[in-house]
């Protein structure tokens, strides 16, 4: 058993009385509650619990529990041997991609360090090179990060996207006079869900932002998404959230622009605290609408007569000022996956059968290092130099293989004296 100096952190310690301190530390905002590395650790952990206590649908293992005993797992089971067993149990999932496999044991040993930090352990087992041993090479990719929008599929989106706006903003404007009152705000509704969509997929394709740092993640209360009074359309600048924890200008260059004015002046929100990407769910919308309103004082039966008076509870959110969320991040990928299929972008990729928003930082990355170099990428892509150049080295790759060809060709062209025998 495990000598500890804390009376209360001996090796009778159970592993999962740890778990909720360990992520606390871990995650992000008020309490720790948020953030996606706590969710993603959170699930691991779980996993690693039941593996330990031998719930891994093999008949088999019975877990680090030693035979006969029956208990929870706790830290006095924990050695060297542990984790090699572990990283063999992952390594051999044959679901599970190389990079997968480290990335899965990688939130273990994260664990183990900080249990070693925290007296519950003597030493950072999971590190030692024989518990690693079983894990496989890492092949240098990283999961969900690979696509990149080429050329080719960004202007095939950007023009669908503007294509789709034109019209919906020229059915809107020339509706007659005398229309249905209902059928005039369907139009606008219609407007207003294309130029927000083509709003969004010029950012996307255009400014490399993360899609984390432009819309709300529901696992993080800090990132609740960009609001109008986050972004300068006369300075071109936008204020985000960066990964680093940070508030930041990200440029907005030319081709974002003149979507993103021409959506703010149909969508004319009441305040700059809006969302600029707020959700068009209807579900969201309708329940929002009705606690508001009867937060404010009104009936019930008041509350459905306004609701009748509007064909979409959006348009009655922007008359009344009432903030709708922003888009999530799950939200986008919807919405590029219906863009994506609805443009008939052609997507030859293992992971993606639609252009996902990673890929158009990524893409836009692809561009920058060609046209500028790392230096002025790292800058932009709010990197460091180093990473972008790990994350690009394709392109040099390729710049190198080219001077390589050029000076094979420079040096077979150039004629030799050939010593003749006689």
């Amino acid at each position: 058993m495990h000598q500890n100096t804390s009376s209360t952190r001996d090796g009778s310690t159970p592993l999962a009385s740890s778990f909720e301190r360990y992520l606390q530390d871990k995650g992000k905002g008020r309490g720790g509650d948020g953030g996606n590395y706590r969710r993603n650790a959170a699930r691991e952990l779980e996993r690693f619990a039941k593996w330990a206590a031998g719930d891994r649908g093999d008949d088999d293992w019975s877990g680090i529990v030693p035979d006969g005993i029956d208990r929870e797992p706790t830290f006095a089971d924990l050695d060297e041997r542990v984790f090699r067993e572990y990283a063999r149990h992952l390594a051999g999932d044959r679901g599970l991609k190389q990079n997968t496999v480290q990335t899965y044991y990688r939130y273990i040993s994260a664990w183990c360090g900080w249990c070693v930090n925290e007296g519950y352990l003597e030493a950072h087992y999971a590190q030692r090179a024989s518990a690693m041993a079983p894990l496989p090479d890492d092949d240098g990719r990283r999961p969900g990060d690979q696509q990149a929008w080429t050329s080719e599929q960004r202007h095939a989106l950007t023009r669908h996207v503007d294509e789709q706006a034109r019209e919906a903003i020229e059915t809107y404007t020339s509706l007659p006079d005398d229309v249905n009152q209902h059928d005039k705000q369907r139009a606008r509704y219609a407007a207003l869900k294309a130029t927000r969509d083509r709003a969004l997929v010029f950012t996307l394709a255009y400014t490399a932002v993360r899609v984390g740092e432009l819309l709300r993640d529901p696992n993080d209360p800090r990132r609740r998404g960009v609001r109008w009074e986050e972004i300068s359309l006369d300075d071109g600048s936008m204020d985000v959230y960066r990964k680093k924890q940070q508030w930041d200008a990200a440029s907005l260059p030319d081709p974002v622009i003149a979507p993103l004015r021409s959506y703010r002046k149909l969508l004319n929100p009441p305040t700059d605290r809006w969302p600029v990407f707020p959700t068009f769910d209807q579900r969201t919308l309708s329940t929002l609408v009705e606690d508001e309103l009867a937060d404010r004082g009104e009936r019930p039966d008041a509350i459905d007569k306004q609701r009748d008076e509007y064909a979409r509870d959006l348009l009655l959110a922007l008359d009344k000022d009432i903030r709708p969320p922003s888009i999530t991040t799950d939200g986008a990928r919807s919405i590029l996956k219906r863009l994506s299929g609805a443009a008939e972008i052609d997507i030859d990729h293992p992971k993606h059968e639609y252009l996902a928003p990673h890929g158009g930082r990524r893409g836009m990355g692809e561009v920058l290092v060609r046209a500028f170099g790392y230096t002025v990428a790292a800058r932009y892509l709010d990197n460091s130099e180093e990473m972008v150049r790990e994350r690009y080295s394709h392109i040099e790759a390729g710049e190198l293989g080219d001077v390589a060809t050029e000076a094979l060709n420079e040096i077979d062209s150039t004629p030799r004296n050939v010593d003749k025998q006689g």
